[in-house]
């Protein structure tokens, strides 16, 4: 069987390494017709290919798919199209009519690890004041060896060599009361982690069945105010749909208990945003974030640099193993050569 990949910078530029996956794959069933275009390459697809009506399965990665691509590629068995976050359906749908498989992805799988790996570090960092130790460090010496100031000595509070914050969740995650929202590819995942390293964990999730809740090590929880109710890190981690935008309501975020971590890493519309961050910044609740409101954040944004805040910009499954998985699961659609 004959298979062509051609790919544009335009996509290399979302996925870097997702062609390159796909080229290793699909090679070791035989040879591939691999074509990585410039920034300046606009050539339809058929116009780059050497023999256009020899292909049977084609993979078009950015690429310019015309009506005029059609007839030449009169041995077409299999296709995906891909601009980088949608599949066409436009392009290919004369193709569909000759009979001709289309392939689209799933909109979910290949970076769940990612994702649910870096919640938890989130989650660590959010715990043990990470990133705002290391942002002292550059400044001043004060962080090393810290010793509580003569007169300040008390029961809970900061003592030697001390860096998290007691208002807040902290020290180890084991013991912890973990909460999470989702038990899909994700949640189940972050859960599952939390689990290992000895956090109580439960979840919520009315569609998941009883084997992801077995394999998270989590307890089932039918109620979501059941749920936040005694929550020392909730991790709302379902994707946004109409049915999850604001699921996380302003009574649930008023109803967690002070001091409680939130982890967000999947969406941020899942939670009534205002409300948490009312909370957050009123030095009520901590942050984990990766994913927020108002993407980018304003420099000037409140939750930047706080002392209960931990933020990264929106790059938990930007992974080259989520690249690559992205590129096994897509091609798994396809015949074997």
């Amino acid at each position: 069987m004959n298979s062509a990949i051609l790919v544009t910078a335009s996509f290399d530029g979302i996925w870097p390494w997702a062609a390159d996956a796909a080229r290793r794959q699909w090679e070791r069933e035989g040879e591939v017709e691999f074509h990585r275009l410039g920034p300046e390459d606009d050539r339809a697809v058929a116009d780059v290919l050497r023999a256009p009506a020899t292909v049977h399965r084609l993979l078009v990665l950015g690429g310019k798919l015309t009506p005029g691509c059609v007839g030449r590629l009169a041995g077409l068995r299999e296709i995906a199209v891909c601009s980088g976050y949608a599949f066409g359906v436009a392009e290919t749908a004369p193709l569909a009519a000759r009979g001709v498989k289309v392939h689209a992805h799933t909109t979910e799988g290949f970076w769940g690890e990612s994702v649910a790996e870096f919640g938890l570090a989130l989650t660590l960092c959010g715990l043990r004041r990470i990133p705002q130790l290391h942002r002292a460090m550059l400044t001043s010496q004060a962080p090393w060896d810290y010793v509580a100031p003569p007169g300040t000595e008390r029961p809970g509070g900061r003592g030697h060599q001390f860096g998290d914050d007691p208002r807040f969740a902290h020290g180890t995650l084991a013991g912890k009361r973990v909460r999470v929202i989702g038990a899909g590819n994700i949640g189940s995942r972050y859960a599952s982690f939390c689990r290992m390293l000895g956090a109580d964990v439960a979840a919520w999730d009315p569609l998941a069945g009883e084997p992801a809740f077995h394999r998270a090590g989590a307890r089932r929880e039918w109620h979501l105010p059941r749920l936040v109710a005694d929550a020392e890190i909730l991790a709302p981690m379902l994707p946004l749909t109409d049915g999850t935008r604001g699921l996380v309501t302003a009574e649930l975020i008023a109803a967690l208990p002070r001091g409680a971590l939130v982890v967000l890493v999947t969406r941020a519309g899942i939670c009534d945003l205002p409300a948490l961050r009312r909370r957050v910044l009123a030095d009520e609740l901590a942050l984990a974030a990766d994913v927020f409101d108002v993407e980018p954040l304003p420099l000037d944004d409140p939750l930047l640099g706080r002392h209960n805040v931990v933020h990264t910009p929106h790059n938990a499954g930007r992974t080259q193993q989520a690249n690559e998985q992205w590129a096994e699961m897509l091609l798994a659609k396809f015949d074997p050569a």
